[in-house]
């Protein structure tokens, strides 16, 4: 009986630092917003933030897209030949990678590169005491620090996500028509006549969007609220990515729920 109540302490505590910590995540994410026209004011540094967040990433989304693309078509061919349907492959790459893995996989390549590397930079920031300083000049750092880095993600996300998906489509291209010898008229006719704007393209883009608050939000406040060492960052650098990965798989989930579930 001792045993039992004192693993339901355990649990009450843990609930109790999981809840403040959200609570703590969400004052944050209002502070960003509250100083998001101070962060557009120095475009600057936004413009900065999505050549470091957008740019930067574009090597690794494309270079990805274009090997998903590639294996998608091999693997979708082979199973829809099976019954007859092999001209309707260009339809399963495309739905495949609007409405799921186009934004999923870029939202994830994204937390992995420009997410762990949001937070290592503002981790460090305030392992060398940088934040402090900008604190006794008067400037604030949220607005100096975090959000341009916010928006600047934020701006870059949903291009790169339209980049993968782009990148995957001309792989499966690439392997279906020369390759498998599909016909190149069957494969985009196909495709166009299946892919609906509102259901696939704007929701993929709503995907991609909320995807990139909650890499960035996580990013930016891990490194923000780093443990001022060398364990502290590497601590935080990891969290924004596990936290990131997980948080874009559930919410994956519950926007599918949503938006899919009458088509």
């Amino acid at each position: 009986m001792k045993m039992l109540i004192e693993g339901l302490r355990g649990l009450g505590r843990e609930t109790q630092a999981i809840l403040t910590r959200l609570g703590f995540i969400a004052r944050f994410f209002v502070a960003l917003i509250r100083r998001t026209p101070e962060s557009f004011v120095r475009a600057s540094l936004t413009l900065r933030e999505i050549y470091f967040s957008g740019v930067l990433s574009l090597a690794i989304i494309l270079v990805s897209g274009l090997f998903i693309g590639m294996v998608l078509a091999l693997q979708g061919y082979d199973i829809l030949s099976t019954y007859g349907a092999g001209d309707s492959l260009g339809v399963l790459v495309a739905l495949s990678l609007l409405r799921e893995l186009g934004p999923v996989v870029a939202a994830l390549l994204f937390a992995g590169r420009a997410g762990s590397a949001i937070t290592a930079e503002i981790g460090l920031m305030k392992a060398t005491e940088q934040l402090d300083a900008m604190d006794m000049m008067a400037v604030d750092p949220i607005s100096r620090v975090a959000a341009p880095r916010f928006w600047g993600g934020m701006i870059s996300m949903p291009l790169l996500a339209a980049m993968f998906s782009a990148a995957a489509i001309l792989g499966a291209y690439a392997i279906a028509v020369p390759l498998i010898g599909m016909d190149s008229g069957a494969f985009w006719g196909n495709m166009q006549a299946a892919v609906d704007v509102r259901v696939d393209i704007l929701n993929s883009i709503v995907k991609s969007l909320v995807f990139g608050t909650l890499v960035l939000l996580i990013a930016v406040f891990e490194g923000y609220d780093a443990k001022p060492t060398a364990e502290g960052v590497s601590s935080a650098t990891t969290k924004t990515v596990v936290y990131s990965s997980l948080a874009i798989l559930a919410a994956d989930f519950i926007l599918t729920i949503f938006m899919f579930r009458g088509v």
